[in-house]
């Protein structure tokens, strides 16, 4: 009798824990697709490519030959390192890069939006932003924290088309270089998280990226101030970084487009908005060829054959390989060579003039 109530027992414990090993929260559940269909994983362009969009903070001291090595291995012929700074930390990045691949890394400049407000600061801005560029500077990027986290003199938010700021714009023209910007963030970060949002498991593991409606601004006012900029400045070419975060709305994007011919766009880290709708994808790629942008951002080269298939292949049903950002699977794109070669490297020529042509032969 005491060996079968034993028996019993330990049946009960075994159930009790199988039942308990099954239930996992949602951040863990992570299903591997049985789905058996063809797969082309692309460890190198198919054409040698430009990175309009990275970010190396020590690129002064940075082994530089260690960078080239990882670029050559995916066929990347130029990386453009956005966060150039200005001033003396601009002209010892560029004295490394010059004394080592003058040819292979670009770098751009920023600004010091510190003192907004004070007398004359749009043009002494400007002035220090033409010394940059005649230090070799090729661009000038701007962070996401115009608009977000900038404040002038008195303590009052910095809008994207604040008037102050013309100066910098008119002189970009003047000089003939284009400008990246990143304005505010997914739209989802700015709406409520509940069962709606769309990006709730990144805001659960990453609850800064959290704002209120209207933390500083609403969603609508910054995206709509970037805009009011780029038509105020019709003579400077702008690239919008992370294609404007219209990527999930190609429809809207494409209205865009059409309103302000002097905007470009950049791919980087919304591959996966387009992986997830590869037919409206393909059909915007090859309607506006001239004017999108191969970027990156984060420089890490395990997730660049990602780009390389969403874009070079017709594969179907691939996962992502950030679950939180992206938990859908994604398409390829399967891009005609023409559109590939432009949104590689051939756009990118109209912006930067002064890139080494050799580098793109195949």
């Amino acid at each position: 009798m005491l060996l079968k109530k034993t028996l019993v027992l330990v049946a009960l414990l075994i159930i009790s824990k199988n039942l308990i090993s099954q239930e996992m929260s949602f951040e863990e559940y992570n299903p591997k697709s049985t789905l058996v269909v063809e797969e082309h994983l692309v460890t190198k362009a198919r054409y040698p490519f430009i990175d309009i969009h990275s970010h190396h903070f020590n690129m002064a001291t940075q082994d530089l030959q260690v960078l080239v090595k990882s670029m050559d291995k995916m066929n990347m012929a130029v990386l453009v390192n956005l966060s150039g700074g200005s001033g003396e930390g601009l002209s010892a990045m560029l004295k490394n890069v010059n004394a080592n691949y003058p040819n292979r890394i670009v770098v751009f400049a920023n600004v010091n939006f510190d003192g907004v407000g004070g007398k004359n600061w749009g043009e002494l801005a400007a002035k220090q932003l033409e010394t940059d560029v005649k230090n070799g500077a090729k661009g000038l990027k701007i962070y996401k924290s115009l608009g977000l986290r900038y404040n002038d003199l008195n303590g009052k938010r910095i809008a994207v088309d604040d008037p102050r700021l013309d100066p910098i714009w008119e002189k970009c023209a003047d000089l003939n270089i284009p400008v990246l910007i990143h304005s505010a963030d997914p739209k989802s970060f700015w709406d409520p998280m509940d069962s709606n949002n769309e990006r709730w498991l990144e805001l659960k593991t990453r609850p800064r990226r959290k704002r209120s409606a209207t933390n500083p601004a609403p969603w609508e006012q910054i995206i709509q101030e970037q805009h009011n900029m780029f038509k105020k400045h019709p003579n400077t070419k702008f690239i919008n970084a992370h294609m404007g975060w219209y990527a999930n709305n190609l429809k809207k994007l494409g209205e865009l487009m059409d309103d302000m011919p002097n905007m470009y766009v950049g791919i980087g880290a919304i591959i996966a908005e387009l992986g997830r709708q590869p037919k409206a994808a393909r059909t915007f790629f090859i309607k506006y060829q001239d004017r999108i942008l191969f970027g990156k951002d984060s420089y890490k080269p395990e997730e660049f054959p990602l780009y390389f298939r969403v874009l070079e292949t017709g594969d179907e049903y691939f996962a992502y390989y950030k679950k939180y950002h992206a938990f859908w699977a994604m398409y390829g794109l399967d891009l005609p060579d023409e559109v590939l070669q432009k949104v590689y490297f051939k756009n990118t020529f109209s912006l930067l003039k002064d890139l080494d042509k050799n580098l793109f032969e195949f």
